[in-house]
Parts: structure tokens; sequence; C-alpha cells
């Protein structure tokens, strides 16, 4: 049986390339228009400030889209939610790189965010059905590789593409790739099993709107103009949140996986994820303001010495999904935090002047450490649940790890509204705070009967 097998090869092979060009293509859109803002805002006649939504409205409703999406894997099947997610990615791709305007753009954003929500809700689950439950570990290892490299060459990738074509090209470059993975994924996906049951579109409506305003508040915290606006958004998020919370409870198989929360070893999974997400996203907007204003370093010099951190974590991915396979996520989880941890407290004590060699060690430790956590972490929480809901396991992943994201963000932006030059070390030393805390929580597992049989759990796998 697929489900518990895994493909064989060279159909494994196939699938697995089809995914990956997807999960590409998703993550990399979410990044690499970040650089072309200022020729869209030119080239459209768009006011600067209007333009950012370019970024805001794929991101925004890709999180929104996450868990609604994940539902209709678990009901439909993954194969096809992924197909028509594909699709319809790329019909919003094709939109964007003829758009003549921007609310056309900020439109075709839109529909291309639900393209990616639906690759991106049931990417993991789909590599459990690809590969056998003994060589999980090094599948979702190959999946963290892909989308460190990914998130690692965006900002070149796009600086590079526009210094020989115009902008609409960041969107027409998927239109053959996205043609390319449809084609390719007729044959070569598995096609797992659906469960008929009924949409709950009421769910699936709040739990938009509840991360929506989640979204919107946090991201409203920066500016003391907006705080008032964003903690009503926060109060409006959380009220509604808990009344879905309690209409979701008791249902076999929620929208929202109340259901797998209850397990202590993936709701423990997924708080190590929030943490360390949040510390990746607090490192990442504070580093080049540290290394700029703190340790005086050029713009140039900058981008080289953040390089080590994204590339030990490309490294590392494989590894660490390999280990997973043999060894306790728990454990390596809870390491690789704890390295992240230190490493950012040493670059917090650099003082003015210290040798790059100084930087680079340091960063290097930062990258293997959430490398060494990554993958273990992401395949005890889809392993620690039923093959049945698995698509609800993935898109509470993605979900997590953009929500994780969004929080750094955010207070990153507070630290500099209240702490002005000093907000960089801050920002690093409670990044440390969080990996540290998500270290505790992951070690923590280990007093938890099931999370210690995870291992043995997830080869079992059904």
């Amino acid at each position: 049986m697929q489900s518990h097998q895994g493909l064989p090869s060279p159909q494994r092979q196939w699938a697995i390339l089809t995914v990956f060009c997807g999960l590409i293509m998703a993550v990399l859109d979410g990044s690499i228009v970040n650089i072309a803002l200022p020729s869209i805002s030119r080239q459209l006649g768009a006011d600067p400030a209007s333009t950012i939504w370019v970024v805001n409205a794929y991101q925004l409703t890709v999180t929104m889209c996450l868990l609604p999406l994940s539902s209709l894997g678990d009901i439909l099947g993954y194969k096809r939610v992924y197909r028509v997610g594909l699709a319809t990615f790329l019909a919003g791709s094709l939109l964007c790189a003829v758009s003549v305007n921007l609310p056309m753009l900020v439109a075709a954003r839109v529909l291309q965010g639900i393209g990616g929500a639906g690759i991106m809700s049931v990417n993991t689950a789909l590599v459990r059905f690809i590969y056998p439950p003994t060589q999980l570990g090094r599948g979702i290892g190959l999946n963290a590789l892909v989308v460190g490299i990914t998130i690692g060459v965006g900002p070149s990738l796009g600086a590079l593409m526009l210094s020989v074509a115009s902008w609409p090209w960041l969107f027409a470059i998927n239109v053959p790739v996205a043609l390319a993975a449809l084609f390719i994924s007729r044959t070569s996906l598995p096609d797992t099993p659906p469960q008929p049951r009924p949409f709950d579109t009421v769910s699936a409506l709040m739990s938009a709107l509840v991360i929506g305003l989640f979204i919107l508040g946090v991201d409203g915290l920066g500016q003391a103009a907006t705080r008032t606006m964003a903690a009503a958004s926060l109060v409006a998020a959380a009220v509604l949140g808990w009344t879905l919370v309690r209409m979701e409870s008791g249902k076999p198989a929620p929208l929202v996986p109340v259901d797998l929360l209850r397990s202590r070893a993936f709701a423990m999974a997924v708080g190590t994820s929030y943490c360390s997400f949040m510390t990746q996203m607090l490192s990442f907007v504070a580093l080049p303001f540290y290394l700029e204003n703190q340790l005086g370093r050029s713009l140039y010099e900058t981008g080289l010495l953040i390089t080590p951190w994204p590339l030990m974590v490309a490294l590392m991915a494989p590894v660490s999904g390999r280990l997973s396979d043999r060894y306790s996520a728990s454990i390596l989880a809870g390491i690789g935090l704890a390295l992240l941890s230190t490493g950012l407290i040493l670059l917090a004590m650099l003082e003015r002047g210290a040798p790059d060699i100084d930087v680079v060690w340091r960063m290097a430790l930062c990258g293997i450490g959430f490398g060494l956590f990554q993958s273990p972490n992401n395949r005890a929480m889809i392993g620690s649940t039923p093959p049945h809901r698995s698509g609800g396991a993935s898109g509470a992943q993605a979900t997590t790890r953009l929500l994780g994201q969004t929080s750094g963000t955010a207070v990153v932006a507070v630290l500099f509204g209240l702490s002005g030059s000093a907000a960089p070390r801050l920002a690093l030393g409670c990044a440390a705070i969080s990996s540290a805390v998500g270290a505790v929580i992951s070690l923590a597992r280990l007093r938890d009967p099931a999370a210690r049989g995870e291992r043995a759990a997830a080869r079992l796998d059904e």
C-alpha cells in the first residue's frame, strides 16, 4: 500500500521533482518580488506605500488559505489539491506578468496566493506518501533543503533577473516550470485515498478571518499610529479564535487541527516550530541593521557575512533528515535550537571592528543549529499524526512557519519603535531567548511516552 511503502523508483524521483518545483515557485514568489517593488511602483505609476500590497496580498492570502486547503486535501486527496493549486498558481503568475495597473497586479497576486497555499498546504503530506516510513526523515530533509536554498537565493536571483529583464519576467518564469510540473504530476504523484465528508465552509471562513486579523494586528504593532487598531485586531482574533476552537472541538476531523493538538508530541512540535521561525525572522530582519550600523560593515560585506547562515542550513537539512530516521527528533531539535541560541548570543556580544572570521563562524553556528532542528522537528510533526490526517498536519506545519515569521518581523518593528539604534542588538537577544524556549519545549517532549516512541510509531505509519 502506498501510504505505508511509498513509491517505487523511478516514480518516486519524478514525484519529488514535481513537488519541489511547486514548492520552489511558491516560496520564491513570497520573497523575490520585494526587490522589484521600486520598479513596479515606477512602471505602474503607483504610490510606493500602496505597492507593498504586491507582497502583502500574496503572503496574507497564502497564510489564510493554508488550513482550509489542507482540509480539502484530506477530503479530496492530496494529489488533486496540489495539482489544482499548481494550475491556479500558473494562472495567477500569467496574470501578474501581463498586469497593466496596481489593482490588477494585486488581484493576480491574490489568485497566485491561493495557488501557492494549495501547493504548500499538502506539500509535506505528499512527501509522507512518496517515501516509505523508514526514509521519511530523508524526504523531509530534502524538502527543508529546497526551502532553505530558495529563501537564501531569492533576493540575489531577483536582482540578477532584474538586471537583464523587466519585473513581469519574475512572474512569467513560473509559467514553463508550472506547466512542466503539471505534466509530470499527472502520472507521478501518489493517488492518496479521499475521505468523503462535507467541507466545513463556516470554519474555513472563520479560520481565514482569525489568521488575517492576527497578521494585520502584529504588522500594525510596529507603528505608533496604528497600534490601537492593531491591538483591536489582535483582541478580535483572540475572541474569534477561541470561538472557533470551541466549535471545532469534538469533530472527528476538524478543519483547525485541534484533534492533533491534543497529542502532546504534535502540540510541542508546533510550539517548537513557532519559536524557531520567530527566531529566524527576528534575526534575518535585525542582522543587516546590526552589521551595518553596529559593526560598521558595508552593504556588500553585510550580504557576504550573512551567507554562512543559509548555506549551513542547506547543508545540514539532508544530514539532519537522515539522522531523524535513526534518532529522537526531540533531542536533535533541542540540540539544534540550543546551538542557534548560543550563536545568536555570541553574535550579539560582538563589538565594532570585530574580525570578519568572528562573524562568519558565529553565523555558521546559527545555520548549523537551525539546520539540525528543522528536518527532525518537521518529521516529528508529520510522523506523530495518523496518515488520514496528513493534510491537517501539513497545513498546520506551514501555517505555524508563516505565523512565526510574521511575529518575528512584528517584534523587530516594535523594538525599533521603542529602542531606536539599540534595537538590532536587542532583537538578537530576543531571538536567542525565543530559540532557547524552543529548545526547552523540544527537550521536554522526552518526558512524554508517546514522544519517546515517535520513531517507532512513525515507522509503523498506520
